[in-house]
Protein backbone atom coordinates (compact mmCIF):
# COMPACT_ATOMS: atom_id res chain seq x y z
CA UNK A 1 0.00 0.00 0.00
CA UNK A 2 1.19 3.38 -0.66
CA UNK A 3 1.43 5.80 1.56
CA UNK A 4 -0.79 8.93 1.12
CA UNK A 5 0.13 12.74 2.00
CA UNK A 6 -2.75 14.88 2.86
CA UNK A 7 -2.07 18.84 3.22
CA UNK A 8 -4.99 19.71 5.27
CA UNK A 9 -6.35 22.72 7.93
CA UNK A 10 -8.05 24.43 4.82
CA UNK A 11 -10.94 23.90 7.10
CA UNK A 12 -10.21 21.08 10.09
CA UNK A 13 -13.59 19.98 9.45
CA UNK A 14 -13.03 19.09 5.86
CA UNK A 15 -9.67 17.46 6.21
CA UNK A 16 -11.66 15.26 8.90
CA UNK A 17 -14.01 14.20 6.51
CA UNK A 18 -10.97 13.42 4.27
CA UNK A 19 -9.72 10.73 6.74
CA UNK A 20 -12.33 9.52 7.82
CA UNK A 21 -13.57 8.68 3.77
CA UNK A 22 -9.89 7.23 2.76
CA UNK A 23 -10.12 5.08 5.71
CA UNK A 24 -13.32 3.39 5.10
CA UNK A 25 -12.44 3.10 1.44
CA UNK A 26 -9.27 1.47 2.17
CA UNK A 27 -11.40 -1.14 4.97
CA UNK A 28 -14.29 -1.66 2.55
CA UNK A 29 -11.61 -2.34 -0.40
CA UNK A 30 -9.60 -4.80 1.96
CA UNK A 31 -11.85 -6.12 4.85
CA UNK A 32 -10.91 -6.58 8.24
CA UNK A 33 -9.68 -3.52 10.10
CA UNK A 34 -7.47 -2.84 7.10
CA UNK A 35 -6.81 1.15 7.50
CA UNK A 36 -5.07 3.47 4.93
CA UNK A 37 -0.63 4.33 5.52
CA UNK A 38 -1.41 8.49 5.64
CA UNK A 39 0.20 11.12 6.68
CA UNK A 40 -1.55 14.44 7.28
CA UNK A 41 0.37 17.75 7.71
CA UNK A 42 -2.27 20.07 8.88
CA UNK A 43 -1.52 23.79 8.50
CA UNK A 44 -2.98 27.21 10.41
CA UNK A 45 -6.23 27.79 8.10
CA UNK A 46 -5.77 31.61 9.83
CA UNK A 47 -2.22 32.12 7.89
CA UNK A 48 -3.57 31.08 4.84
CA UNK A 49 -7.37 32.97 4.73
CA UNK A 50 -5.09 35.77 5.15
CA UNK A 51 -2.73 35.02 2.48
CA UNK A 52 -5.82 34.46 0.13
CA UNK A 53 -7.78 38.09 1.23
CA UNK A 54 -4.04 39.88 0.23
CA UNK A 55 -4.10 38.09 -3.18
CA UNK A 56 -0.96 36.73 -1.92
CA UNK A 57 -0.99 33.01 -3.72
CA UNK A 58 2.96 33.12 -4.73
CA UNK A 59 3.50 32.97 -0.50
CA UNK A 60 0.64 30.80 -0.49
CA UNK A 61 2.04 28.65 -3.35
CA UNK A 62 6.09 28.33 -1.28
CA UNK A 63 4.04 27.17 2.02
CA UNK A 64 1.69 24.80 0.50
CA UNK A 65 5.24 23.55 -2.09
CA UNK A 66 7.24 23.50 1.46
CA UNK A 67 4.44 21.12 3.23
CA UNK A 68 4.02 19.13 0.05
CA UNK A 69 8.11 18.36 0.08
CA UNK A 70 8.14 17.57 4.01
CA UNK A 71 5.74 14.79 3.39
CA UNK A 72 7.39 13.10 0.22
CA UNK A 73 10.48 13.17 2.55
CA UNK A 74 8.45 11.34 5.25
CA UNK A 75 7.69 8.57 2.81
CA UNK A 76 4.43 10.05 1.19
CA UNK A 77 4.07 8.45 -2.39
CA UNK A 78 1.31 10.53 -3.81
CA UNK A 79 0.06 14.73 -2.08
CA UNK A 80 -3.37 15.73 -2.10
CA UNK A 81 -4.34 19.06 -1.35
CA UNK A 82 -7.36 18.76 0.72
CA UNK A 83 -9.61 22.17 -0.32
CA UNK A 84 -10.52 23.75 -3.72
CA UNK A 85 -9.62 26.62 -3.65
CA UNK A 86 -5.89 26.15 -3.14
CA UNK A 87 -5.62 24.04 -6.09
CA UNK A 88 -5.49 27.49 -7.69
CA UNK A 89 -1.07 27.32 -7.25
CA UNK A 90 -1.64 23.41 -7.09
CA UNK A 91 0.65 23.10 -10.28
CA UNK A 92 3.49 25.53 -8.72
CA UNK A 93 3.55 22.46 -5.63
CA UNK A 94 3.16 19.76 -8.30
CA UNK A 95 6.66 21.24 -9.59
CA UNK A 96 8.38 20.93 -6.02
CA UNK A 97 7.99 17.58 -5.75
CA UNK A 98 8.48 13.98 -7.52
CA UNK A 99 5.90 11.85 -6.72
CA UNK A 100 2.53 12.76 -8.00
CA UNK A 101 -0.46 15.67 -7.15
CA UNK A 102 -3.72 14.04 -7.17
CA UNK A 103 -5.33 16.80 -9.02
CA UNK A 104 -9.20 17.38 -7.55
CA UNK A 105 -10.77 18.91 -10.70
CA UNK A 106 -8.82 16.28 -12.71
CA UNK A 107 -10.73 13.72 -10.99
CA UNK A 108 -13.87 15.51 -10.70
CA UNK A 109 -13.79 15.89 -14.46
CA UNK A 110 -13.86 12.28 -14.84
CA UNK A 111 -16.39 12.00 -12.73
CA UNK A 112 -18.77 14.30 -14.05
CA UNK A 113 -17.71 13.05 -17.75
CA UNK A 114 -18.23 9.08 -16.72
CA UNK A 115 -22.05 10.22 -16.11
CA UNK A 116 -22.64 11.89 -18.65
CA UNK A 117 -22.63 15.20 -17.61
CA UNK A 118 -21.34 18.27 -19.44
CA UNK A 119 -23.17 21.84 -17.58
CA UNK A 120 -22.40 21.65 -14.33
CA UNK A 121 -23.20 24.54 -11.67
CA UNK A 122 -20.15 25.19 -9.27
CA UNK A 123 -20.60 25.83 -6.03
CA UNK A 124 -17.61 26.97 -4.20
CA UNK A 125 -15.84 29.96 -2.45
CA UNK A 126 -15.45 32.76 -4.07
CA UNK A 127 -12.02 32.21 -5.03
CA UNK A 128 -13.18 28.99 -6.89
CA UNK A 129 -16.09 30.42 -8.58
CA UNK A 130 -14.42 34.14 -9.90
CA UNK A 131 -10.77 33.15 -10.61
CA UNK A 132 -9.90 31.29 -14.03
CA UNK A 133 -8.06 28.28 -12.69
CA UNK A 134 -11.21 26.15 -12.12
CA UNK A 135 -13.18 27.27 -15.14
CA UNK A 136 -10.23 27.02 -17.37
CA UNK A 137 -8.85 23.35 -16.65
CA UNK A 138 -12.55 21.76 -16.91
CA UNK A 139 -12.76 23.88 -20.26
CA UNK A 140 -10.28 22.26 -20.99
CA UNK A 141 -11.65 18.85 -20.15
CA UNK A 142 -14.37 19.38 -22.37
CA UNK A 143 -16.60 21.03 -19.47
CA UNK A 144 -18.78 23.87 -19.66
CA UNK A 145 -18.80 25.39 -16.26
CA UNK A 146 -21.68 27.51 -15.03
CA UNK A 147 -21.00 29.60 -11.77
CA UNK A 148 -24.01 31.55 -9.80
CA UNK A 149 -24.56 35.15 -10.22
CA UNK A 150 -22.84 37.95 -7.86
CA UNK A 151 -25.60 37.57 -5.03
CA UNK A 152 -25.60 33.85 -4.96
CA UNK A 153 -21.59 33.99 -5.22
CA UNK A 154 -21.62 36.26 -1.89
CA UNK A 155 -24.14 33.49 -0.34
CA UNK A 156 -21.93 30.77 -1.33
CA UNK A 157 -18.87 32.12 -0.15
CA UNK A 158 -20.10 34.06 3.03
CA UNK A 159 -21.73 30.04 4.05
CA UNK A 160 -18.61 28.18 3.45
CA UNK A 161 -15.75 30.85 5.59
CA UNK A 162 -18.53 32.09 8.06
CA UNK A 163 -20.61 28.51 8.90
CA UNK A 164 -18.94 25.52 7.26
CA UNK A 165 -15.31 26.66 8.00
CA UNK A 166 -16.74 27.11 11.81
CA UNK A 167 -18.22 23.94 12.08
CA UNK A 168 -21.84 25.78 12.25
CA UNK A 169 -24.35 23.39 9.93
CA UNK A 170 -27.63 25.52 9.86
CA UNK A 171 -30.46 24.42 7.83
CA UNK A 172 -31.38 27.91 6.84
CA UNK A 173 -27.97 27.98 4.73
CA UNK A 174 -28.84 24.56 3.28
CA UNK A 175 -32.11 26.65 1.98
CA UNK A 176 -30.56 29.24 0.48
CA UNK A 177 -27.76 26.58 -1.29
CA UNK A 178 -31.05 24.73 -2.70
CA UNK A 179 -32.56 28.47 -3.82
CA UNK A 180 -29.15 28.59 -5.48
CA UNK A 181 -29.39 25.54 -6.96
CA UNK A 182 -33.05 25.76 -8.27
CA UNK A 183 -31.93 29.38 -10.00
CA UNK A 184 -29.34 27.47 -11.57
CA UNK A 185 -31.71 24.33 -12.73
CA UNK A 186 -33.65 26.95 -14.65
CA UNK A 187 -30.63 28.28 -16.17
CA UNK A 188 -29.56 24.76 -17.78
CA UNK A 189 -27.21 23.12 -15.21
CA UNK A 190 -27.35 19.33 -15.50
CA UNK A 191 -25.88 18.67 -12.53
CA UNK A 192 -24.22 20.41 -9.76
CA UNK A 193 -20.02 19.77 -8.15
CA UNK A 194 -20.28 20.62 -4.58
CA UNK A 195 -16.33 22.63 -5.12
CA UNK A 196 -15.31 23.24 -1.77
CA UNK A 197 -14.62 20.38 0.60
CA UNK A 198 -16.58 21.45 3.24
CA UNK A 199 -19.76 21.99 1.26
CA UNK A 200 -20.31 17.96 1.29
CA UNK A 201 -21.29 18.97 5.51
CA UNK A 202 -24.58 20.61 4.63
CA UNK A 203 -25.37 19.24 0.95
CA UNK A 204 -25.72 15.74 0.55
CA UNK A 205 -25.13 14.98 -3.01
CA UNK A 206 -27.38 11.90 -3.39
CA UNK A 207 -30.31 14.01 -2.09
CA UNK A 208 -30.03 17.37 -4.87
CA UNK A 209 -32.48 17.73 -7.60
CA UNK A 210 -29.56 16.97 -10.14
CA UNK A 211 -26.75 14.89 -9.99
CA UNK A 212 -24.08 15.86 -7.60
CA UNK A 213 -20.50 15.50 -6.97
CA UNK A 214 -18.98 15.67 -3.78
CA UNK A 215 -15.14 16.71 -4.30
CA UNK A 216 -14.05 15.63 -1.19
CA UNK A 217 -14.91 12.15 -1.68
CA UNK A 218 -14.06 11.91 -5.37
CA UNK A 219 -10.54 13.22 -4.33
CA UNK A 220 -10.43 10.68 -1.56
CA UNK A 221 -11.61 7.75 -3.96
CA UNK A 222 -8.88 8.63 -6.19
CA UNK A 223 -6.32 8.50 -3.75
CA UNK A 224 -7.51 5.26 -2.52
CA UNK A 225 -7.65 3.75 -6.21
CA UNK A 226 -3.40 5.28 -6.15
CA UNK A 227 -2.52 3.60 -2.79
CA UNK A 228 -4.22 0.45 -3.54
CA UNK A 229 -3.05 0.32 -7.15
CA UNK A 230 -0.46 -1.98 -7.04
CA UNK A 231 -1.46 -4.08 -4.27
CA UNK A 232 -4.61 -5.03 -6.10
CA UNK A 233 -2.77 -5.54 -9.34
CA UNK A 234 -0.29 -8.33 -7.21
CA UNK A 235 -3.22 -9.69 -5.43
CA UNK A 236 -4.93 -10.61 -9.14
CA UNK A 237 -1.76 -11.55 -10.28
CA UNK A 238 -1.04 -14.13 -7.16
CA UNK A 239 -4.79 -15.46 -7.67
Amino acid sequence: METIGLIGGMSFESSAVYYRLVNEMVRDRKGGLASAELILHSVNFEEIVALQKAGAWDMAARRLADVALRLQIAGAGCILICTNTMHLIADEVAKKISVPLIHIIDETAKSLHAGGRKRPLLLATRYTMEHGFYSDRMKNLGLDIMVPDAGDRTTVHDIIFNELCAGKVLDSSRDKLMAVISRAIDNGADSIILGCTEICLILDPDHLPLPGFDTTAIHARAAVDFALGADEIAEEEAA
